[in-house]
């Protein structure tokens, strides 16, 4: 017999400790990911005949700002205002007035400038990753041959890891200088379309002329794994404090935009990082690639982990089908309340909008075909061409680059995980003959539409007549949405602070 009075404490017990430990990390955030020069403690010293104390030993006892732990400023933030700081209250106020009620209820607006450009930024848009020996250079090579193997040999995502690889071998090909402006092609390929937002917007486009979202309105509830799979973005905002504890030098933007990788979405990684990081644009692109290329490999051990047999035995009838009229009104609706909600990530929606809109309204089917085939091919080569472009040891081979991939790693463990037990929450819910399969939930994240697929084949390896990709394409679907939102988020919080 169970013992449900010792499980319900095992559940308090560990729902208390995860409170305590969201607690500790939000307490000490403020100090570890955007302490200013204002707000930092200051440096006292025995021999300092300002200091207010008797003795060296009460010195010894005062709060040090000695460029170790919580007491430290992060490098390049010394000049930073109040104004970045974490707070609660003003994350909610910054929120709010980004809606596009209030915009429009209250701002007017200004016309561009005659320069047609923005006033330039006081930080580098570039970071200085200083050089690296060029014997480096051919582990590099070799890792760029490896990432091709494994789109060749092991069949993982070829369409993203051949041109990633073949990228990050030319690059790293000493005396090419291929990766050196202004004659280097994949130079002029990074800075024309993926060091801006020019490719992402593009590729949304696509996605959305190749997006079926019929399961996601046929099922609205799948939502909700769509939603609980962003966990995974905002809990590497934890991780990020918990490596600038131990001597990283990530601020509060920074943080922003590595948390991203977490959604397994290549283009919102990159649109975020240029928003809010562009020195991190690169790795933080390459992280997210990788690990949207590598769902075959992540995914599965994680799903096997946290479901048993008899749940991926649960049968799922395939969704209802949706007339074309609601197909239509889906791409608006959506669009309609980003732009009265949440206008930062209008870029995004609105792109994913306008290409699905042209798909499922069939008045234009030329333009469409051209979104979800031609265009969308070229873009993929060239994007992912740059994001190997970047894989140079300068900028992989450090402290800063390797703890953004493992964040990226945790992030999408975590992504996964929530959206598993998300489902397996919902299921204590739902009318017995309404389960969900857990292992949908897995497929909350954006990589599109890889996660169904891989739901749906490990699902099949328990019971080969069960059929989940069209109910996994749901939460897969409303996580591309999900993510957008989240980047909005990010965005319309610190994005006005560069």
């Amino acid at each position: 017999m169970i013992d449900t009075q010792k499980t319900f404490k095992t559940k308090v017990l560990g729902v208390t400790l995860a409170i305590m430990a969201i607690a500790m990390v939000v307490s000490t955030g403020t100090r570890v990911l955007a302490q200013t020069a204002e707000t930092a403690p200051v440096t006292i010293t025995a021999d300092d005949p300002a200091a207010p104390y008797d003795n060296a030993v009460a010195a010894e006892n005062a709060v040090k700002s000695n460029g170790e732990g919580l007491d430290r400023v992060i490098k390049g933030t010394e000049n930073w205002g109040d104004e970045h700081n974490i707070s609660v209250l003003r994350f909610i106020q910054n929120i709010g007035k980004s809606t596009g009620i209030y915009q429009i209820a209250t701002q007017k607006r200004v016309a561009p400038s005659e320069s047609g450009f923005k006033p330039e930024i006081k930080e580098a848009p570039e970071k200085d990753w200083g050089t690296a020996p060029g014997w480096q250079s051919l582990i590099m090579i070799a890792i760029g041959f490896l990432i091709v193997y494994l789109a060749v040999g092991k069949g993982f995502e070829p369409l993203l890891l051949i041109p990633i690889g073949f990228g990050t071998i030319l690059v790293n090909i000493v005396g090419a200088g291929m990766g050196e402006l202004p004659d280097g092609m994949l130079a002029i390929i990074y800075h024309a379309g993926v060091g801006n937002e020019f490719f992402p917007m593009l590729i949304f486009m696509g996605i959305g002329a190749m997006t079926d979202f019929g399961p996601l309105i046929a099922n609205p509830k799948t939502a909700i794994l769509g939603g609980a799979a962003q966990f995974g973005v905002f809990f590497t905002l934890f991780g990020v404090a918990v490596m600038n504890m131990f001597g990283l030098n990530y601020n509060i933007m920074q943080a922003c935009a590595i948390g991203i990788i977490g959604g397994a979405d290549g283009p919102t990684s990159i649109y975020v990082s240029g928003k809010l990081a562009p020195e991190l644009m690169g790795v933080i692109a390459v992280a997210a690639y990788s690990y949207m290329a590598l769902v075959p490999m992540i995914q599965p051990p994680i799903m096997k982990l946290l479901t048993s047999k008899k749940e991926r035995l649960i049968r799922m009838p395939n969704p209802r089908a949706v007339p074309k009229m609601e197909k239509v009104l889906f791409p608006l609706m959506l669009l309609l309340l980003t732009i009265l909600l949440l206008p930062p990530a209008a870029p995004l929606i609105g792109m994913l909008a306008f290409g699905n809109f042209v798909k499922e309204s069939g008045a234009a089917t030329r333009l469409s075909k051209t979104m979800e085939n031609e265009l969308m091919n070229i873009v993929s080569i060239v994007l992912s061409l740059g994001v190997g472009s970047q894989m140079t040891p300068e900028k992989i081979i450090k402290a800063e680059s390797v703890g953004i991939i493992v964040l990226g790693l945790v992030a999408f463990a975590v992504a996964t995980a929530a959206g598993l037990l998300m489902a397996k929450l919902m299921n204590v819910f739902l009318p017995k003959n309404k389960k969900i399969n857990p292992l949908i939930g897995s497929a909350g994240v954006s990589a599109v539409p890889m996660a169904a697929r891989v739901a749906n084949k490990v699902g099949q390896a328990e019971d080969p007549m069960n059929f989940l990709l069209m109910n996994a394409m749901g939460p897969n679907v409303a996580g591309v949405i999900g993510t957008a939102m989240a980047a909005g988020v990010f965005i319309a919080t610190y994005g006005g602070l560069r």
